[in-house]
């Protein structure tokens, strides 16, 4: 099997995207990155693909008539480019079944959070408000409900005395930048096998 084909798909910074690109490039991943997909022209890591050589869709959600008329343009891209893998890298939008679909079991999030606490939007503020001593990040494949879908890998980190939200994103976004490439080179290996709701990880 050749190296794995990538689509990642950001709204923000792009610091997982940047992560993924990396370790690419310093040979830690069997992949390659065909795109990004992207629903913010002016999000920082539309130049991070630019300065990486890789090709981006960027899009306005407002310029189609639902979620489902942009997702099916994208499907067509990633169909065109032999997409393998889609890896949604902080990307906030709501995937609907035209891609979700075709792609399961080969479309992976990563979560700031120990799912299943803390689904949804904003975990790092639900869990510094809940109070837990110890949160994380998560690695899922996406099934269609809110980030629900079966369990790839998890990270914890620890709560401090202290913590404002700012801090604990810090050392959640660190994990994140390690775990991701970690996980989709497993992918790339054959090493991950999903049963049901188990995603079993061998060695």
């Amino acid at each position: 099997m050749g190296a794995l084909r990538l689509a990642v798909f950001a709204s923000g910074q792009g610091t997982n995207f940047q992560a993924l690109a990396d370790a690419v490039q310093q040979g830690g991943l069997d992949a390659t990155i065909e795109l990004l997909v992207c629903d913010k022209p002016s999000a920082p890591v539309v130049e991070r693909a630019k300065k990486a050589g890789i090709e981006a869709f960027v899009f306005k959600p407002k310029d189609y008539p639902s979620r489902e008329a942009y997702e099916t343009e994208i499907l067509a891209e990633l169909e065109r480019r032999g997409v393998d893998l889609i890896v949604l890298a902080g990307y906030m939008r709501i995937i609907t079944p035209v891609l979700v679909e075709p792609y399961y079991g080969r479309m992976i999030n990563i979560h700031p959070s120990l799912l299943p606490s803390f689904p949804g939007v904003n975990g790092i503020g639900q869990a510094l408000e809940y109070g837990v001593k110890v949160t994380g990040i998560t690695v899922h494949y996406v099934d269609g409900g809110l980030d629900s879908g079966p369990i790839i890998a998890q990270r914890v980190v620890e709560v401090l005395e202290g913590d404002t939200e700012a801090s604990l994103a810090e050392r959640i976004h660190a994990a994140e930048q390690q775990l991701l490439p970690q996980v989709t080179q497993l992918i790339a290996q054959g090493k991950v096998e999903l049963n049901g709701r188990h995603a079993a990880v061998s060695k």
